[in-house]
């Protein structure tokens, strides 16, 4: 295999075709310069390009590869690279973007001198960075230059081979310092120029998951980040990110925001925008009046809210839950599965009303309203006691619906006696509809006495009326009612 550092007899060709032959017009080219030029070719093995339209040079392809191995720059581009290598006899101009593993002293000074990257491979890791083997020479490059960011395990870094700046060139070269991270810098810029031509809010770019965060998620867009932050990567509120990401996913993202210049730049994306609003199929996903099933995402003191679907989420009101409860956590938990009755949907206000299903009910059923006519005579648990009346549950309800109130005058017992004696909570009575409607159900005890009363009073007149009998009368039904007893 050829050495890729020297031009290959194609090398030479393709340059000589291209009109390559080094002209001796234009500024002095030595050594070591840091030039721009404009690539006008790409091959195999090779990318030409124009110094001053007057003179060309090339490089290695593997130069611009990215992590991927495809190229990261297209002929038309504008690339800065430093003169490695000039042939005398062909006028030829070979360009880097680093030195490779530039292995003695010299080159590693004039590396130095003109802010060329260096190969090198990590061998070690001590107490305050990495020893690093440039080709037989070694360095040492600081912890808090390893990488652009913070380092939690230097470890990981072991047996890789990567481009450093040399920093520091001492004591005839026995102490050589390298910086990765001012390398990482350099390239960070020079990609972010790249990108910055074409980049703009609303754009669709592609990119690469490079970190996790409890804020967000870090996206490569090919040597420049953005940040999408934890509210942009779903439409579901209340998520980690780690539960929606993982390092090295492959993502679209649109670019919401891009704040600052240069090295301050700061790019926000959004993933949640590519979705759709979940919003747009609300009648699918939240029918009003039907049972549909959820997952508590979260309780507040004044009820749980409930995930139908994506993005989408509805109240569970206090009111709405069972028994006598302070707060929901008494009879719900976050993540519990639960089959709920849509009872309103406010898209403008993007908020949702739920009530619980009735026991027994399925999922994507209509949900039955229960028929509480007035005069029907039901059984009810004691919820709660006020000093108004007493609260019950009808049997066969959940929440609000089926909700009542036995007025004290209702109750039927002497005025002043003891409610929670009479009506302990969780004890059942047998009650009449007086009043029903969404929020004023009402209900009494006493009335079923008098009902009684009537009825047993209705029975005895009719048993005495007949041939030669005389209608009876209210006394007389007590009367006789007393001499039974």
């Amino acid at each position: 295999m050829s050495d890729p550092s020297k031009p290959t007899d194609d090398f030479a060709a393709l340059f000589e075709q291209s009109g390559g032959v080094q002209k001796r017009s234009g500024p002095a080219v030595k050594v070591g310069a840091r030039v721009e030029a404009i690539i006008v070719q790409i091959t195999r093995d090779a990318v030409f390009v124009d110094l001053d339209q007057k003179r060309q040079a090339y490089m290695d392809r593997a130069e611009i590869l990215g992590p991927d191995g495809q190229p990261t720059l297209k002929v038309g581009d504008k690339l800065v690279a430093h003169v490695l290598e000039m042939d005398g006899k062909s006028g030829s101009v070979r360009l880097g973007r680093t030195l490779g593993k530039g292995g003695d002293v010299a080159t590693l000074e004039l590396a130095r001198e003109q802010g060329i990257s260096v190969e090198g491979k990590v061998v070690s890791i001590n107490k305050g960075g990495a020893e690093v083997e440039l080709h037989g020479v070694k360095a040492f490059c600081p912890t808090s230059q390893l990488d652009n960011r913070f380092v939690q395990d230097p470890t990981t870094f072991i047996g890789k081979t990567l481009q450093f700046k040399v920093t520091e060139v001492r004591e005839g070269g026995r102490s050589i310092v390298l910086s990765r991270r001012a390398h990482l810098e350099v390239e960070s810029r020079e990609a972010m120029d790249r990108l910055m031509t074409t980049l703009a809010p609303g754009a669709v770019v592609k990119g690469t998951v490079s970190g996790v965060r409890e804020f967000g998620a870090f996206v490569d867009l090919g040597g420049v980040e953005g940040l999408v932050p934890a509210s942009e990567l779903s439409h579901d509120s209340h998520v980690r990110p780690a539960d929606i990401v993982n390092v090295g996913d492959a993502m679209e993202v649109q670019v919401k925001e891009i704040r600052g210049s240069g090295r301050d730049t700061k790019i926000t994306l959004s993933l949640k925008a590519l979705s759709g609003d979940p919003w747009d199929a609300i009648e699918v996903v939240a029918p009003v009046g039907r049972v549909v099933a959820g997952a508590v995402t979260r309780l507040a003191d004044f009820g749980a809210f409930v995930r139908l679907g994506n993005g989408i989420e509805g109240l569970l009101h206090v009111s709405e839950l069972p028994g006598r409860v302070d707060h929901p956590s008494k009879v719900l938990a976050e993540g519990q599965a639960l089959l709920v009755v849509v009872r309103s949907v406010d898209r403008g206000a993007k908020k949702i009303s739920l009530a619980l299903a009735a026991e027994g009910a399925s999922a994507g059923t209509a949900a039955q309203a229960m028929s509480l006519p007035v005069g029907t005579i039901v059984k009810a648990t004691v919820d709660r006691h006020e000093t108004f009346g007493v609260f019950v549950q009808v049997e066969g309800s959940r929440g609000r619906a089926g909700r009542g109130l036995i007025p004290m005058s209702e109750l039927g017992i002497p005025r002043g006696a003891d409610l929670r004696k009479h009506f302990p909570e969780g004890s059942s009575v047998t009650a009449k509809v007086l009043e029903t409607g969404e929020g004023r159900l009402r209900l009494s005890i006493r009335a079923i006495g008098v009902d009684e009363e009537r009825a047993a009073y209705d029975g005895y007149q009719r048993s005495t009326k007949g041939p030669g009998k005389t209608g009876a009368t209210l006394g007389d039904l007590l009367k006789a009612r007393t001499i039974k007893r």
